[in-house]
Formats: structure tokens, sequence, C-alpha cells
């Protein structure tokens, strides 16, 4: 080519450049105007408020004045109709699902009563109606401490700041059941004054001490999550003052935890069929999350369950904490350019395949709780048993870390596998030395298992008397709970505006 073609052709080149260059211009003229104009929508929201709010308000209400968009949306956590291949927004009763469960539950309240989670505003009115806080008909009866309330309200952070953090802690759950009355709130993530996020829960920052990190010099970003990490996280009540604590001390891993409880010497309840220490996981969400790729991507969990929307030109955070699935358009489509139905079928391949592992894991485990069973009727030794034990102990810790979890299937899919194999290991591995142990007995035949097909059959092998227990929770619920909520309205707790 001729250096004439070459000088013909730079004016083409040029003209690209300048389109190039103008369209980057324009692109970064609307990132710097959209950016303006937000912090422009938060200067004026700030200083046209309607209601002057300080200190620690836990009526939601309140803050609808000021922030109506915000407000709304979240109202809209109370919908159920979300449903899933996977569980959903509606309660749905895991132990008639999987009446395994109650056999690995033996001995502990959830046997009795274990059902999917609904959304925040449900979250007071939920905890009156599950079995597992009993019936408990004056202040000082049991069986739940105060501390089972931490996750649940507003209320919280005030009686903390109010009664002293561990005096909150000592009480019993009943005591409290005037007070707290508002479902998760306004409050329990951002300062009443300027609405910025705050961790309103001591149990993260001393979590985050323990483990050797300094919270406060977390980024924005990071609030996004440590906003949600508050209570979606692994926790236990010390045996003395049932005070809250976050067992980071070994790093966020399953081993790390299990290493801490074991070095304590720390068992939620002994198993009423195996005997065996159980460690009963919350919900390590926050922890299991952490090793996925979305976290090592920077993404926060409010930009997938709670994502920005648009509104008249205003943009906002939705507070209609749900499911991403639900809304995929707001959520995964922002960074993943694939069809919402092949996002979707992502999501679901993942759930699928960690759930074989896991009904898997659940037949083992509780067969093996029911053969440790019949060794000790046959006379086994504690020493016998040690190994057995403790393998029971270290397969149901995984397992329930694991299952526990609200999405961890897709948060980590390998690592929520790994655990899961982990904890089919340890079962497989306790009842291999069962065998062992019954031979030694002069045991060589199959354990005879007992009919746990329904949950009804399994908690009646395990002894509980669901009929006094729905009975008493009606007692309560027909009595004790109207009188704490008029109490509440009464001393200006409660807002009825819903």
């Amino acid at each position: 080519m001729s250096s004439n073609d070459n000088r013909k052709m730079k004016p083409w080149v040029a003209w690209l450049l300048f389109f190039v260059t103008v369209g980057i211009v324009f692109l970064l003229g609307m990132l710097a105007a959209s950016i303006t104009q937000r912090r422009a929508e938060v200067v004026s929201i700030l200083n046209n408020k309607k209601v002057n709010i300080t200190g620690i308000e836990s009526r939601n209400e309140i803050f609808a004045e000021n922030y109506p968009r915000e407000y709304e949306s979240w109202i809209k956590t109370a919908d159920t109709t979300f449903q899933s291949e996977f569980n959903g927004s509606s309660v749905v009763d895991v132990l008639a699902q999987r009446p395994e469960m109650v056999i690995l539950w033996a001995g502990y309240a959830f046997s009795k009563d274990y059902g999917t989670p609904r959304g925040h505003m449900h979250a007071v009115e939920d905890i009156h109606h599950t079995l597992r806080t009993g019936a408990p008909m004056s202040s000082d009866e049991g069986p739940q401490p105060a501390t089972c309330w931490t996750c649940k309200s507003p209320d919280v952070p005030r009686l903390m700041d109010s009664l002293g953090i561990a005096e909150y802690y000592k009480g019993t759950w009943a005591s409290l059941g005037q007070e707290v009355v508002n479902p998760i709130g306004c409050a329990d993530c951002h300062e009443a004054e300027t609405m910025n996020l705050k961790i309103s829960r001591p149990g993260l920052i001393e979590g985050f001490r323990n483990s050797g990190q300094d919270i406060h010099k977390v980024s924005q970003q990071e609030m996004r999550s440590l906003a949600c990490a508050q209570c979606h996280v692994e926790y236990y009540f010390s045996p003395e003052g049932k005070y809250l604590i976050f067992p980071w001390h070994n790093g966020l891993t399953v081993e790390g935890g299990e290493q801490y409880y074991d070095s304590i010497r720390f068992a939620d309840y002994t198993h009423k069929l195996s005997r065996a220490p159980i460690i009963k996981a919350q919900h390590p969400d926050y922890e299991i999350y952490k090793t996925g790729i979305h976290s090592q991507r920077g993404v926060s969990c409010a930009d997938c369950h709670m994502p920005y929307v648009s509104e008249g030109g205003v943009k906002y955070t939705s507070h209609h904490v749900r499911s991403p699935l639900a809304s995929i358009n707001n959520t995964c489509q922002v960074c993943h350019r694939e069809s919402e139905e092949t996002l979707r079928t992502a999501v679901f391949e993942r759930q699928r395949s960690a759930n074989e592992i896991r009904n898997r894991v659940e037949k083992e485990l509780a067969t093996a709780h029911i053969e440790a069973k019949f060794a000790w009727e046959k006379g086994a030794t504690e020493a016998q048993m040690e190994e057995v034990l403790q393998l029971l102990r270290q397969s149901q810790w995984r397992w329930d870390y694991a299952v526990a979890s609200h999405g961890g299937s897709f948060h980590s899919p390998v690592e929520f596998q790994r655990i899961l194999s982990m904890s089919l290991d340890r079962a497989h591995k306790a009842r291999f030395v069962l065998s062992k142990v019954l031979a030694q007995l002069g045991y060589i035949g199959d354990v005879p298992m007992p009919d746990i097909s329904t949950k009804e059959k399994a908690q009646a092998y395990i002894g509980l008397d669901m009929r006094q227990e729905r009975e008493a929770k009606k007692q309560f619920m027909e009595t004790v709970v109207p009188k704490w909520l008029e109490t509440a309205k009464a001393n200006n707790r409660l807002v009825s505006r819903r």
C-alpha cells in the first residue's frame, strides 16, 4: 500500500477516535450526573425530613414519613407468595418433609418444630408461634433465654442500651415479651439521624475482635453485608449468663468453629438416643458466603437481596429482602447477561446437586444415632463408644452447618458440598465403628430400625407428646401474647399502623 493510501486512511481513524472519545465523555458525564443526583437526593431527604428521629427508635412506622419508598418496600417482606423449586417465602414444615431431622435433633427443641423462615415482617410473630419457645405463662418461666430475641427486633438494641448488654442476655425469653414487639426493621441497621449503616448487635463487633479484625476499618460496600451478618451467622449462648458469642476465634470456617467449640468442651445438648454431645448450628450464612465467588468479587448481600430500584426518577435500595430469583432482572442480570431461565436453571442445578448429598447424610446419620442407642442398650461402655460419639458430633456439626445456612448451596456450592461430603464420611465411619462395637458385644445382625417414615412417627419414637405441646402453645397464644401486645401499646412501644 502506498503512502498516499495511508494518508487517506488517517481522517477515518481520527473520526473514529473522536466518536469514541465523545462516547466515553458522555458516559462519564452520565455517571457523574447520577452520583450528583443521588447525593442531592440524599441531601434533600435529610434536609426535608417530616419527622425528627433521634436515638434508638424501634417503631418502624415512625420512619415511614421520611423514607416512604424504603418503608413501603419493607412492608412487602410480609408477602409469602414467592415460591421456588427449593422453598420460597412461605413456611414449609421441614420436619414433615424430612422426618430424619426429628431423629437428628432428638433431645433438642428443634425436633418439635422447624419451618422455613418467612420475611422480616414476620420475625416476632413467628417466634411467638414456634413450639421451640414453649408456652411460658409467666415472665420467669422457660424454656428459652432472652438471648433468643436478639435477632428478631429493633427493640433489642433499645433494650441493650437501657439494661446493659449482659443484663439483657440474663433474663428469660418470656420476661421481654411485652418489650420486643416490633419486627426486624430500620433501627437494626441504620442510625436514626443520618440513616448511615450501623452495627447494632455487639456479637458481630466482638466476633471481629476475636478473629483479629477491626470492624471499624471496613468499607461501605462491606457494610452492605455486615449489616446482615449481625444475625445471619453461627453463634452460641455461653452456659453462664447466656451471653451471645460468635465462634470466630479460629477463623470463619466450619473446622475453625469446631476447633473452638472443642477447646471449651461446648455442646448445645446431649443427643437423646446416641448420647453424643451435639453442637446445634444456627445459620452460618455469612461464613459460607465468604467462601464463595460473589464475596470474592466484592458483591455484597444487599446487591442481590436488596437491589437498587428506580421509581419516578429516584433510585433507592429496595427493602423487600427476598430471594434474588424473585427479581432476576434487578439482581442477577445487573452483572450476568444470560436469560432469566438460564440463570434460574444454573441456581437449581447447584441446589439439586447439594440436595442429593444432603438426603444421603440425613439417612445415614439418623441411622447411626439409632444404632448407637441400640449399642448402649446391648451394654456398650463409654470407652467403646468414645470414638462413635466423636464421629457423630463431627458429622452432625457439618450437616447442620450446611443445611442451616440460607442459600449456602448457591452462595458457595463447592464449599457447601465439601462440608456435606465430610459429614457423610464421618457418618459412614461412625456406623463402621458401631458395627465393631456390636460385634464385641456379640451382636452381628442388622440393627432393627423403627418406623420413622413421618414426622409424627419420628416424634413419638423419641418420646415427644406433641398433643400436649400444641395445646400448651394454643393457651399461650390466646392468653399471654395478647397481654404482651396490649402492654406494649399502652407503653407506646408499638404502633398499630398496618
